[in-house]
């Protein structure tokens, strides 16, 4: 289940403060290793949670999008110059805090964007690749700016100022 190891913690920084994601490489192995790959190389910072919806999730991660300078109107759309990742389903459930992977509706299509669940989300069980959980700082993502409407399209986003791995700090 989740690993708390510093070398398997992503420490996101918001406006409110650090979010600790514990990871679950023996879950979702390969996505694991897509998120590290992707905090190591700074992709992350300064990235807009575009989507967020009040008693479900806020996401982010659109790498290519969803940078400051970047259209505003695209995030959510794009992703890193990775190759999509293939689905690593479990049956580890989406509670609050849980920390999944953003996708189309093709279950192979994950690559850069990720969410966070403000409450448990059954529906996504099993339909969703699972790869972590948030073990500090949840009340700080409890402060994420919401979006509007059905969609949950954010204007004037908050970001992840900085993202690192615990064994960086």
């Amino acid at each position: 289940m989740a690993d708390a190891t510093p070398e398997n913690t992503m420490i996101i920084t918001l406006p409110a403060g650090e979010v600790h994601i514990a990871l679950m490489p023996d879950v979702a192995p390969k996505h694991v290793e897509r998120m590290k790959n992707l905090v190591a190389q700074k992709a992350y910072d300064g990235v807009a949670f575009h989507r967020v919806i009040d008693g479900f999730m806020a996401q982010t991660g659109d790498v290519e999008h969803g940078k400051e300078g970047g259209d505003p109107r695209r995030a959510g759309t794009g992703g890193s110059d990775l190759p999509d990742l293939p689905a690593e389903f479990s049956k580890v459930p989406f509670e609050r805090g849980t920390a999944g992977m953003a996708r189309s509706q093709n279950p192979d299509s994950a690559n850069s964007q990720f969410f966070i669940m403000f409450d448990q989300g059954a529906f996504l069980n099993g339909q969703y690749t699972v790869f972590g959980q948030v073990i500090k700082g949840m009340e700080h993502v409890d402060k994420i700016k919401r979006g509007a409407g059905g969609s949950g399209a954010v204007t004037d986003p908050d970001r992840m100022i900085t993202v690192r791995m615990g064994d960086t700090v």
